[in-house]
């Protein structure tokens, strides 16, 4: 298992942009926008991790921009910690072993959700290529938020 990133929702990309980079010296490593999805993901790099994260050997900051406004509550601006893992199904059949929730099953082969005891979110995601999606994971509901 590998650390990838932290992820937080912001209220203003600009504003956030200008702190991060301007104020902590943060770097963007790269940016993706989803017509579809409607949102806007910025990763940034601390200054000495900027080029490591270049070449995927350091972990990110994930600023997610939803593009509709949305009232940030419960700390749901927070929005996950993650890891990259070699199998997602084996990774979250030994969680679920150990009495873990699955939140969000990987359906996809590619990406899975449990919560911490505190309720934090932790996202896993395959490494390399989606695996092919198989059961049980196919047919398993989202359980909660994830």
């Amino acid at each position: 298992m590998r650390y990838l990133h932290t992820m937080v929702r912001v209220r203003n990309l600009d504003e956030s942009l200008d702190f991060y980079c301007n104020k902590l010296g943060m770097q963007e490593i790269n940016r993706m926008e989803s017509e579809q999805g409607r949102f806007t993901l910025v990763y940034l790099a601390a200054p000495l991790d900027a080029d490591p994260a270049k070449r995927h050997e350091a972990p990110l900051l994930e600023l997610t921009y939803n593009w509709d406004a949305e009232d940030y509550t419960g700390g749901r601006n927070f929005g996950h910690i993650a890891f990259e893992v070699d199998d997602i199904y084996a990774t979250c059949q030994e969680l679920m072993d150990k009495g873990v929730l699955i939140s969000r099953p990987p359906r996809d082969g590619h990406m899975a959700f449990i919560r911490s005891p505190d309720q934090i979110s932790i996202e896993f995601l395959q490494k390399g290529s989606s695996l092919k999606p198989a059961e049980p994971w196919v047919s398993m509901p989202n359980t909660g938020v994830w």
